[in-house]
């Protein structure tokens, strides 16, 4: 397998993100890969907050990867600064060849950078295998998380 690179995202590397994103069974009922619009308006959103980082990794040429990076600042923790990793997702060509490590390797080295104190993620009920693969990279389930769709 060829080098990998992880760089930004851009416009042209949106279908290969929502392909990936809609490639399970919940992604299946959340995206829409007929009508790139919407994502494409998002990463313009995103690419202008300097505390938003979508990256791809890319081998030989095509996009094989990708996750959200987003930056909060913070007063709890006596002021800390915080990451949160969001929409992960591997090619399924890639999966078990170490890519997912690699690319959360990036997100925890990139929150150092960014001093942060604290890296959190979320991760469906039903991604059991996620949950083992977050709590392998030193992860823990320490908290019980809620949504409210709007």
């Amino acid at each position: 397998m060829g080098d990998l690179e992880i760089r930004p995202a851009v416009a042209d590397d949106i279908p290969a993100i929502v392909a990936m994103l809609a490639d399970d069974p919940l992604g299946a009922q959340r995206e829409s890969p007929d009508d790139l619009t919407p994502y494409l308006a998002a990463l313009e959103r995103l690419s202008s907050d300097p505390n938003q980082h979508l990256v791809v990794a890319v081998r030989e040429g095509s996009v094989v990867g990708t996750l959200q990076l987003t930056v909060i600042p913070g007063l709890s923790r006596r002021g800390s600064t915080r990451s949160i990793i969001e929409a992960v997702r591997i090619h399924a060509d890639e999966r078990g060849s170490g890519l997912g490590t690699q690319l959360i390797e990036w997100a925890i080295g990139e929150s150092r950078r960014q001093k942060c104190q604290l890296v959190q993620l979320t991760s469906d009920k039903s991604r059991e295998d996620a949950h083992r693969f977050y709590e392998r990279l030193g992860f823990t389930a320490s908290h019980v998380g809620f949504k409210l769709s709007l």
